[in-house]
């Protein structure tokens, strides 16, 4: 039988390393819509001829690649609010993929403007 024998040090460390990551963390919706932004770049590069390609590389299926790339039917200024949402501490979302779905819906930019700026409706 072989025995090692190793110092170790055995601390908080990893946890305050992992505290400081979790300290505002980026909404996922955020991460959602530069996600979007960045799909759409490849296509338009052409690294990627479309959005089933994209499915395909990223193990997705295609209506997932739409309800992401949906996200830039958004208004412009309502993207910018969307990548630039404030960091969660708690974990909780601020606004969720899900609910911006019925604003993609929406045409109107300018339909889009009012029911962004009235949480209750998102």
């Amino acid at each position: 039988m072989i025995t090692i024998k190793r110092k170790m040090k055995v601390g908080d460390a990893k946890r305050k390393r992992r505290q400081s990551v979790t300290e505002g963390r980026v909404q996922r919706v955020a991460k959602l819509m530069a996600l979007a932004i960045r799909f759409d770049q490849l296509i338009r590069d052409g690294v990627v001829a479309d959005q089933a390609e994209l499915a395909r590389l990223g193990h997705v299926s295609r209506a997932r690649v739409t309800q992401i790339m949906n996200l830039l039917n958004l208004a412009p200024d309502i993207q910018e609010d969307v990548l630039f949402l404030s960091k969660s501490t708690t974990g909780s979302c601020v606004v969720s993929e899900r609910q911006l779905r019925t604003l993609t819906a929406l045409v109107s930019w300018r339909r889009q403007r009012s029911v962004w700026r009235s949480p209750a409706d998102v």
